[in-house]
């Protein structure tokens, strides 16, 4: 998979990559700058007049290639055969697009740990400015290049379920209604997209971390929020499950999460979300 985003993400080069105790999972990232402006002075340049409507700046854009190098081809009617395959059925493109992004975010995170950097973000490939599948030689892939790629439309992939959620808890309305002052934003909001992106980054000992304290926030903020059958039932669920969510945290502390409070988690976090977004859909 290869994306082009918006910006500098990554210093370019090729990044070797393993999942934790999978030797045969090998990928490699590819980050090469595209059309990057010049390096800034050191010192600060005076300011000049603008005119109005003018041009808009030119923006950089990363190039990034996701490789499945531990998953070669036989032969290249094989390849072409993958790729025609991965292009027409929408499942096979929402995993790989998955795969590649979820690398990318992967790379991302260690960056931003490396460098201390508090503010960074994970991206989406909504965010894409251009999104590309193919293969190619072990040399070509390795430059960013292909032997025969496609590029697709991912925006036409809308029964992803990161996008539904993503549609559903962050509506244009609402981003309206907390600029103007007519709402605010829980904590527990903002804790929950903390949860929900280190669970679906792989991050799963900070993940159980940050819902002991999502839930706390939940479980206070939104008491008695909704007259609602359905939300009164999840908030007991989440009240009886609150010791739940307390043992993967402590287990958290010690290391990996055994699979029992994996799941836990994940189905915590779930129930989470639709507690906000039923309070979304019934507040219109």
């Amino acid at each position: 998979m290869q994306f082009e985003f918006p910006g500098v993400l990554l210093p370019d080069g090729r990044y070797l990559a393993r999942a934790r105790g999978d030797e045969e999972g090998q990928r490699v990232l590819v980050v090469e700058a595209v059309d990057a402006p010049p390096s800034p002075r050191r010192r600060r340049r005076r300011p000049k007049e603008v005119q109005n409507g003018g041009e808009p700046a030119s923006v950089s854009l990363t190039r990034i290639t996701a490789v499945r190098a531990h998953e070669p081809f036989e032969a290249d009617a094989d390849a072409a055969e993958w790729l025609e395959r991965t292009v027409d059925a929408a499942d096979e493109l929402d995993a790989a697009v998955a795969e590649g992004i979820d690398l990318l975010n992967r790379a991302l995170h260690a960056y931003a740990a490396a460098g201390a950097d508090p503010h960074w973000a994970e991206l989406s490939v909504d965010r894409a400015t251009s999104v590309r599948v193919g293969h190619g030689s072990g040399k070509e892939v390795a430059s960013g290049r292909f032997s025969q790629a496609r590029e697709v439309d991912v925006g036409g992939t809308a029964g992803s379920r990161r996008r539904e959620r993503d549609e559903q808890l962050r509506p244009q309305e609402r981003l309206a209604a907390v600029l103007g002052g007519r709402e605010q934003v829980d904590a527990c909001e903002t804790l929950l997209l903390r949860t929900r992106a280190d669970l679906d980054g792989g991050r799963l000992r900070e993940a159980a971390l940050q819902l002991r304290v999502t839930l706390e926030a939940m479980l206070v903020e939104l008491d008695g929020a909704l007259a609602d059958p359905g939300h009164e039932e999840d908030m007991a669920e989440l009240r009886l499950r609150r010791s739940q969510a307390g043992e993967a945290a402590n287990a958290a502390l010690r290391g990996e999460l055994p699979l029992d409070d994996e799941r836990n988690v994940a189905e915590l976090t779930a129930i989470c979300e639709r507690v906000l977004r039923r309070r979304r859909v019934l507040r219109g």
